[in-house]
């Protein structure tokens, strides 16, 4: 999601940039256990029994948390994970990076929206489908009225800063079809599944541990339907599942950044000659072709979200925060 190495870099240098740019401010716990890891050339030497793609330090410190890891200082961590490091890897080698923060839906509600509806959703890298719901959540956008489901106020209510003149809506969509593609689908039903989502959560933010469980709940009282497999190869064949009298919306959050160049090429190509509509909310060098607002202030971390590749605004993230980009 930020700003971060590449994965054939260095594991060393890939700890201490996670440190240094993603977990500082937000994870005391991982700031710490990345610069320890940077700095300790025999827990290097473990990781580096990983294929580069699984070294990276959100899968292998999840995968350690959900082995049993204790938070607490990177000396503790250290030594437990010397000791458990076969089931790590184990679990590393099995599973991915699958962040399914419902908060999102905070960012994708204000260009939905402004779409005509009845809408068809459809998310690429849906992980458990979490973010398939932006009908089913409660939102309090800062200086707005709190905006609820048509049946009352949800067991999962978001808040999102705002900035800039966001188009913060007086009804949800109307969301008629919800659909999904990953390479490793996830199912809330599934306690094994639920658990990893868990462990994915970094080890402070137990507003998004609460949040995680009260999402789950409302996605496994109505199973979305999600296929598996490679977002390019499926793309096109789901999207024509989608009842015709629904507008299409295909969209997806720190996903093409898994793609190399050309599968992103690939995907935009595909995306733009699809019916309907296109929302994406990347970091600012992955979707070729949007005219990135530097001109409006952002964080270095702030995803670019764009509605048919052209920039709405910044983006928190994890949804706490929202920048509308007014018309150039």
């Amino acid at each position: 999601m930020r700003t971060s190495v590449d994965s054939h870099a260095p594991t060393a240098e890939r700890y201490r940039v996670f440190a240094e740019v993603e977990a500082r401010g937000m994870s005391a716990t991982y700031e710490g256990w990345a610069l320890g890891v940077a700095g300790d050339p025999a827990t290097i030497r473990l990781i580096d029994e990983l294929p580069p793609a699984k070294r990276q330090p959100n899968l292998v410190f999840g995968a350690a948390r959900l082995r049993g890891a204790p938070v607490g200082g990177y000396g503790m961590f250290r030594d437990w994970l010397h000791e458990n490091w076969r089931e790590v890897r184990a679990t590393a080698e099995t599973h991915a990076t699958q962040t399914n923060e419902a908060a999102r839906c905070a960012l994708h509600v204000p260009a939905l929206a402004e779409i005509p509806g009845p809408l068809a959703l459809l998310e690429v890298g849906t992980a458990a489908g979490l973010c398939l719901y932006p009908d089913r959540y409660s939102y309090r956008y800062q200086g707005h009225p709190q905006l609820d489901p048509a049946g009352g106020r949800s067991s999962v209510v978001l808040d999102c800063a705002t900035a800039g003149s966001v188009p913060v809506p007086d009804r949800l969509p109307e969301v008629v079809w919800r659909a999904g593609i990953d390479l490793n689908p996830l199912d809330v039903r599934d306690p094994d599944d639920l658990a990893w989502l868990d462990a994915l959560i970094w080890p402070e933010h137990e507003d998004r541990r609460e949040r995680l469980r009260a999402a789950a709940a409302i996605v496994a009282s109505d199973p979305p339907r999600i296929v598996a497999g490679d977002l390019n190869e499926r793309l096109a064949a789901l999207a024509a599942e989608a009842p015709r009298e629904a507008t299409l919306v295909v969209f997806h959050t720190a996903v093409i950044m898994y793609l190399d160049e050309a599968a992103r090429a690939r995907f935009v190509d595909t995306v733009q000659h699809l019916p309907g509509h296109w929302l994406s909310a990347e970091a600012r060098t992955i979707v070729p072709g949007i005219r990135v607002r530097d001109d409006v202030p952002n964080d270095s971390t702030d995803l670019v979200l764009a509605l048919d590749g052209e920039q709405l605004a910044w983006a928190q993230p994890h949804g706490r925060a929202l920048r509308w980009v007014d018309t150039p």
